[in-house]
């Protein structure tokens, strides 16, 4: 029998995970944990700030599928962490949170860097536990990352007092049994339900206008692969949401790439006039249903997904599919490839494709080149880093116009390739993000997209990247307003400007980028932007921040104004005149 104590027995846990990598800051009641970290494999790398440990965490777990382990100490390091165990549980990323708590004597005295955690961080897990006897703990990592990664993936988190690190312990390791044994309520279903996938194969053999709405689901399921046998099998056009970005490549000529508020509007107008919506992995989420009761009027809806919550929670399917997304969508291909060999065919989808291309032809994505001597226009910038970006390359971004922007203008063509906040919308989360990805895939490029207002929240962080050798690059479009804020004060306000600008002259973002250990680089013109991107991407020993003066008047179009109709959806002004013409 080995002996050992709480915090040994907690990182010898975390290896026995194949964790290999940790974002913390370490404090007072943590700090026990701290000290075998130095005999350990376990890399650890020293935020800034522990909300950058959350998003670190996040980007690692999106790139690699793994979770994102965050350790932090207790009372303001354990608030600090809400925010993005908050955006993992609205995005369904798997990531464990690991925070010192006051000694188990002390709690409820409201001792010093005391808080509730488990009570605070309740509503923004999957699970959390205060962990009181050092026994315990190997059953708690144990439960902690099983929970993290089935079902739904998600995040939880592990609240550890002081002297439950410090006491000791006889070390074992709980058996798959043995951790089931403890968790007799949780027990995701993930084949699906025969009969309705039958169902859900006779719709898709009998619809005139289908889609596939694609949701971040098919990538947590890994589903990328059986998503292609899908389309190549019945030629169905692919929409994908936000956080299903590159689960399907861009340049297939059957993806439709993103609907809803911000959304391409072809992509939108197709779902409206869809006789059936085949959801997978998707939430059907305000951002892309616009206003609920006009949304796909004419759909039959099949939604699968691995959450029962979700079934009917917005959109009452017609065939609704409890299981993994993709387990089930090998069952439905099976399923149809068995109705099209007993003599059952498709109809024609001819006239179908042809609206929809037409709608692509009348309304691409598009917006207005600057003149010559203006601001640079955002689209451009990100045009251009796609075109220069190396295969492969990684994208991170924060929230935002430069968000919608990132999503409209890139090409995505391989799956966990882009990486960013959807539900909960979190400012500040590109950088950090980008780190998290960059360890997880120290082969790839990461390329960062930030707005001025997300990068004053967590440019700290490249001094992590600096300090931890760990090479990210940065593409701040800089237009010096809190933009989306300002695009919709301007619609919606009468122009009304309230608490919006932020400053055209501080900070000086190429001397705060050097101060932190990067290469700062300012570009005011079109002709700067591309040799400005080559310099950036032939640099792979330092971080490089390239500072993009942007036009502070460019807006994302398309746009559905809040609470409106997808019908209601507002083109570029220069497609505003075909727009009425068709109406």
């Amino acid at each position: 029998m080995t002996r050992m104590t709480g915090a040994q027995a907690l990182i010898k846990s975390l290896e026995m995970e194949n964790v290999d990598t940790i974002f913390g800051l370490p404090g007072g009641c943590i700090l026990p944990a701290y000290d075998p970290l130095l005999e350990s494999s376990i890399r650890h790398v020293l935020v800034r700030h522990e909300q950058g440990a959350g998003h670190m965490a996040e980007g690692y777990a999106h790139v690699t599928g793994r979770p994102g382990v965050a350790m932090v100490t207790s009372g303001p390091a354990a608030t600090n962490l809400v925010t993005p165990l908050m955006d993992a549980y609205m995005d369904s990323i798997p990531m464990v949170g690991i925070t010192g708590q006051v000694a188990t004597g002390a709690i409820g005295t409201d001792a010093f860097q005391e808080c509730d955690t488990v009570g605070i961080t309740r509503s923004c897990t999957k699970h959390n536990e205060l962990v009181m006897s050092a026994d315990d703990i190997p059953m708690a990592v144990r439960v902690a990352f099983h929970i993290a990664t089935t079902g739904r993936p998600g995040p939880t988190l592990i609240d550890v007092p002081k002297d439950v690190l410090e006491n000791e312990m006889t070390w074992y390791w709980p058996s798959d049994d043995e951790v089931k044994a403890s968790l007799p309520g949780y027990r995701p279903n993930t084949k699906g339900h025969p009969r309705m996938i039958k169902e859900a194969a006779k719709l898709i053999m009998q619809a005139e206008r289908p889609l596939l709405y694609v949701g971040g689901g098919m990538l947590k399921a890994r589903a990328a692969e059986v998503l292609r046998e899908l389309v190549d099998l019945t030629g169905i056009h692919v929409v994908t949401t936000l956080m299903a970005r590159g689960v399907f490549p861009d340049s297939d000529p059957l993806n439709l790439g993103m609907p809803g508020m911000h959304g391409n509007a072809y992509t939108t107008t197709a779902m409206q006039q869809s006789d059936l919506l085949i959801n997978l992995g998707a939430r059907f989420d305000d951002r892309i249903t616009g206003r609920v009761g006009s949304f796909a009027p004419h759909a039959k809806v099949i939604h699968v997904d691995i959450d029962p919550a979700e079934q009917g929670k917005v959109r009452k399917p017609d065939v609704p599919i409890v299981g993994d997304c993709r387990l089930v969508t090998e069952e439905l291909v099976k399923e149809i490839i068995a109705l099209q060999e007993g003599g059952v065919a498709q109809p024609d989808l001819g006239p179908w494709k042809s609206r929809i291309s037409g709608w692509r032809e009348q309304f691409p994505t598009t917006y207005e080149q600057s003149e010559p001597g203006n601001a640079l226009k955002p689209q451009f910038c990100l045009e251009q880093l796609r075109e220069l970006a190396p295969e492969g390359t990684i994208l991170t971004s924060g929230v935002g116009q430069h968000q919608m922007w990132s999503s409209l203008h890139w090409k995505f063509e391989e799956p966990y390739t882009w990486v960013n906040s959807g539900g909960l919308g979190t400012m500040g989360f590109s950088i950090p993000a980008a780190i998290g990805a960059k360890m997880g895939r120290p082969d790839r490029t990461v390329w960062a997209v930030d707005g001025d207002g997300c990068f004053q929240m967590t440019a700290q962080e490249l001094v992590t990247a600096t300090v931890e050798r760990i090479p990210i690059k940065v593409a701040l479009l800089n237009n010096s307003y809190l933009g989306m804020v300002r695009q919709w004060q301007e619609m919606f306000y009468d122009e009304r400007y309230s608490e919006v600008y932020l400053s055209t002259e501080y900070p000086d973002y190429v001397k705060w980028a050097e101060s932190m250990g990067c290469v700062g680089i300012r570009v005011e013109s079109p002709e700067e932007v591309a040799p400005a991107i080559e310099k950036a991407n032939s640099i792979n020993d330092r971080t490089v921040v390239i500072e993009f003066r942007t036009d502070s008047n460019e807006k994302v179009f398309p746009m559905v104004p809040a609470g409106r109709s997808n019908d209601d959806l507002l083109v570029h002004p220069t497609q505003t005149a075909i727009r009425d013409r068709l109406a």
